[in-house]
């Protein structure tokens, strides 16, 4: 029953067209400095709790960063494809993007659908986006989603740090 209160609740909202795009864009003057921005296709498939899985490009400091995304989701049923635009704030070295995000966002996706949330992880860098949405999906959830450099990119960053330090190492 409290299941299917949530799910109401989401879809109300959803559908409405109050959502959460408007929130997202309210909480940017909160949300610090813009450093970067971001792209994103997630896919999600859940019956109560469930997984997501995508991939995306970063852009920071003039360089594009590949990364992963996998996590989970709670109080959902459905599948659905997202993809995603947003804003970075806060991002000042490119590891600390690397964490794992908490959301809390709803979504209500028949054929399709239109959102967007504000996420945070541990090292204090703020996601905002906005996005849309295909498939058929009810959700109303606390999100988890961890993010990772592809190995590629990781090997960017190592080769910038190398060519820094050296950059900084005395000439003997």
């Amino acid at each position: 029953m409290r299941l299917a209160s949530l799910a109401v609740v989401a879809a109300i909202v959803s559908l409405s067209g109050i959502g959460f795009a408007p929130h997202a864009r309210a909480a940017a003057d909160a949300l610090g400095e813009h450093t970067g921005t971001i792209t994103f296709k997630l896919s999600a498939a859940d019956l109560g709790a469930g997984m997501s899985w995508g991939k995306g490009v970063l852009t920071f400091e003039g360089h594009d960063y590949p990364f992963r995304i996998r996590g989970g989701s709670g109080a959902a049923i459905g599948f659905s494809t997202t993809h995603a635009t947003g804003t970075v704030y806060n991002l000042y070295r490119i590891q600390d993007v690397e964490g794992t995000y908490w959301s809390v966002q709803g979504e209500a996706t028949v054929g399709a659908g239109r959102g967007g949330a504000v996420m945070e992880n541990n090292n204090g860098i703020h996601i905002k986006f906005t996005s849309s949405s295909s498939g058929a999906r009810l959700a109303f959830s606390v999100e988890r989603l961890t993010l990772r450099l592809t190995p590629d990119a990781k090997a960017v960053v190592q080769a910038k740090g190398d060519a820094a330090g050296n950059a900084a190492a005395p000439h003997q």
